[in-house]
């Protein structure tokens, strides 16, 4: 299982980065200051680093610049508010490997998350192909097929049914499921989810996704 190290000192993004990471299949760590970040970059084994650049006690380019001047090569993606092209330069030449700004959207994460793994791992770390009953989820295609039939999903269907396939059996909360697709800043009582997983069920069948009333769906197995 890849290790992800969060230094984030906002309680709210870290909670929602955590939860949709796990989600996805990585471990997570949490580290709201800058000096336990560098401590922990340095001291344990991760694959990759999701940076906030403002950090109590230490700036995460300073950070970033401990890492690098150390000669670790471990992929680093800043995650700010700071989206000043002179920022992303700065931070980029310091070593960082990826820059994104807030607000985002998970399976944009997931997806450089994933790019940066890729670079420095060998396919098999990773697990690229889900599968439950007939249906066939490729993460690295971003293809389904249901029976050996290809159906094509847009990227909110298919990241909404690989959260699900992740969890086959499992009741998800309509909260779970609007934070991981649509991201920490959406309205909380949309009926987004509810709209997708109608399009889901055309798609893929009305028998494939319960609905257990009040709490949320689940992936039948």
């Amino acid at each position: 299982m890849n290790r992800i190290l969060i230094a984030e000192d906002e309680p709210r993004i870290s909670a929602f980065l955590k939860k949709g990471l796990e989600a996805n299949g990585f471990a997570t760590t949490i580290v709201e200051d800058g000096n336990g970040a560098a401590y922990l970059a340095r001291s344990q084994d991760f694959d990759v680093m999701l940076l906030d650049l403002v950090l109590p006690g230490k700036h995460g380019l300073q950070v970033l610049e401990e890492i690098r001047d150390r000669g670790e090569q471990l992929p680093i993606i800043i995650l700010t508010a700071f989206d000043d092209v002179q920022d992303k330069v700065a931070g980029l030449e310091a070593g960082a490997d990826d820059y994104i700004t807030k607000p985002f959207r998970l399976e944009e994460l997931i997806a450089r998350v994933r790019v940066q793994l890729r670079k420095t791992h060998s396919p098999q770390k990773e697990e690229m192909l889900l599968q439950v009953g007939n249906i066939v989820l490729d993460l690295r295609k971003r293809q389904v097929q249901v029976a050996k039939r290809l159906v094509e999903l847009p990227i909110r269907e298919f990241t909404l049914l690989e959260m699900l396939m992740r969890h086959p059996g499992e009741v998800i909360s309509r909260e779970d499921l609007l934070n991981h697709v649509w991201g920490y800043d959406y309205e909380p009582n949309s009926n987004i989810v509810d709209v997708y997983i109608g399009y889901l069920r055309k798609k893929l069948g009305n028998k494939l996704i319960e609905t257990v009333r009040g709490i949320g769906y689940r992936l039948r197995e």
